[in-house]
């Protein structure tokens, strides 16, 4: 039997990246995203390309009924949950005092509780079974506020926090936690934007030090990691 990487929101971008590095390495795949057509072109892709089961569910993991119902789908696959990924998300533009109304709630549900609701979900069997991995999706916003970042950076500042507490709790049992913090990385979100292709990363890069952080020995764990563009943020 492959081992299986869990990846929340993985049609696109980074998460997207992230299952065809696993996969390329052999990884049965499970993901959810909003959109069904996305999925099925992913599943066609993942499976012909490499030879691997891509298991995928339609589920708006903003959602909390959703959430359960995709970490349902997980467990009834009867294959332990060896990498476990919280990248879904995303973000709206604004600043706290006249960003649209709701964005907060919106962000914070998505962005934080859409990880803390999985891993209550699915992190309890990696716990019994003393490893598996969990990264979450943070971002530079985590540990930096800047201009039209509102709520966003609010939320992916809580989840940096979600996943030190997760990290002090899972140690002992052999379950090691990463909190990745990407720059501005080449993803649809920013799409329409005015910017030269080098001044972002590569979603692959940051696929490449997730995988990275994950092939360490079970005696090692890389707690945070920090990745910006070569010239810096923008």
């Amino acid at each position: 039997m492959n081992k299986l990487v869990v990846v929340t929101g993985g049609t696109k971008g980074i998460g997207r990246a992230i299952i065809e590095r696993f996969a390329l390495a052999g990884f049965d795949i499970a993901t959810c995203a909003r959109k069904e057509d996305d999925l099925i072109k992913l599943k066609e892709v993942v499976e012909a390309k490499y030879k691997v089961k891509a298991f995928t569910y339609q589920a708006d993991m903003s959602i909390k009924n959703q959430i359960v119902a995709f970490a349902g789908y997980v467990k009834s696959l009867n294959q332990p949950v060896d990498v476990l990924v919280n990248n879904a998300g995303y973000f709206i533009p604004g600043s706290v005092l006249d960003e649209i109304e709701g964005s907060l709630e919106s962000m914070i549900n998505s962005n934080v509780y859409s990880a803390y609701y999985t891993s209550r979900l699915l992190v309890p069997a990696m716990k019994l079974n003393k490893k598996g991995h969990v990264f979450n999706m943070c971002s530079i916003a985590s540990i930096k506020a800047y201009p039209n970042g509102g709520s966003y950076a609010i939320s992916k500042f809580a989840l940096l926090g979600f996943s030190k507490v997760l990290r002090e709790e899972l140690k002992e049992f052999g379950v090691r936690v990463t909190a990745i913090l990407p720059g501005a990385t080449r993803t649809a979100s920013w799409d329409g934007v005015d910017l030269p292709e080098e001044r972002f990363m590569k979603a692959e890069d940051v696929a490449e030090t997730v995988f990275a952080a994950y092939s360490l020995s079970e005696r090692s764990v890389v707690e945070e990691i920090l990745i910006r563009p070569q010239l810096g943020d923008l």
